[in-house]
């Protein structure tokens, strides 16, 4: 037995209509943060034991900058719908919702101030 109607089944959509594009969404962003993850670590790997000096210089320079935006705000986007299906799995009501708003608040504010940080770096060096 299908809860789906005739014209959900043909679009491939589910009960809310937004299950496969939000799966998809989260699939492409896992996709995204490999390689930024990697072009984002090994600039800061190389600066990592040489104190504050080498860490604004490295990313004083604009192709380390933008990776490292890049990072932050796909991971904050990552991290937004990750924990939006895990408070739907597990909470009921207005507690739902009141979670889901505060995680994405949470999440926008995260991924603001590492693009700020990552901006102001590069624009005071």
């Amino acid at each position: 037995m299908s809860y789906k109607t005739d014209y959900n089944r043909v679009q491939g959509l589910g009960r809310a209509g937004e299950g496969v594009g939000h799966f998809w969404i989260q699939r492409v962003t896992a996709m995204a943060l490999v390689p930024l993850a990697i072009l984002f670590l090994i600039p800061f790997a190389n600066a990592l034991g040489g104190g504050y000096e080498a860490l604004v210089a490295t990313y004083s320079q604009f192709g380390n900058a933008l990776t490292a935006a890049l990072f932050i705000l796909v991971a904050s986007w990552h991290f937004s719908i990750g924990i939006q299906v895990v408070i739907e799995d597990y909470t009921q009501g207005g507690t739902r919702l009141v979670l889901i708003v505060l995680s994405k608040f949470f999440s926008f504010v995260l991924g603001a101030a590492g693009v700020l940080a990552v901006a102001k770096i590069l624009f005071s060096a």
